[in-house]
C-alpha cells in the first residue's frame, strides 16, 4: 500500500514539473512576444504613446471595447 502511495505521490511530481516546464516555456515565449511590440512603432508603443497623450479618452475607448464585447456574450 506504502508503494503505491509513492508511486502515485512520484507519478503527480513528475506531472508537476512537466506542467511547470510547459507553463515556463509558454511565458517566455508571451515575454518575448511583448517585448517585440513594445519596439518603437510597433502596436504597443502605439497605444503606450496615445495613452500618455490622452489617458481619459483612452479609457473612454477601453470602457466602450468592453461594453462592446460584454454584449455579445
Amino acid at each position: 500500500m506504502a508503494e503505491r502511495a509513492i508511486d502515485a505521490a512520484t507519478d503527480v511530481s513528475r506531472t508537476i514539473g512537466e506542467v511547470a516546464g510547459g507553463l515556463h516555456a509558454a511565458v517566455d515565449r508571451l515575454t518575448a512576444a511583448i517585448d517585440e511590440a513594445r519596439k518603437p512603432g510597433r502596436p504597443l508603443a502605439t497605444v503606450a504613446a496615445i495613452t500618455r497623450e490622452a489617458p481619459l479618452a483612452s479609457l473612454f475607448v477601453a470602457f466602450l471595447f468592453g461594453v462592446a464585447v460584454a454584449r455579445r456574450r
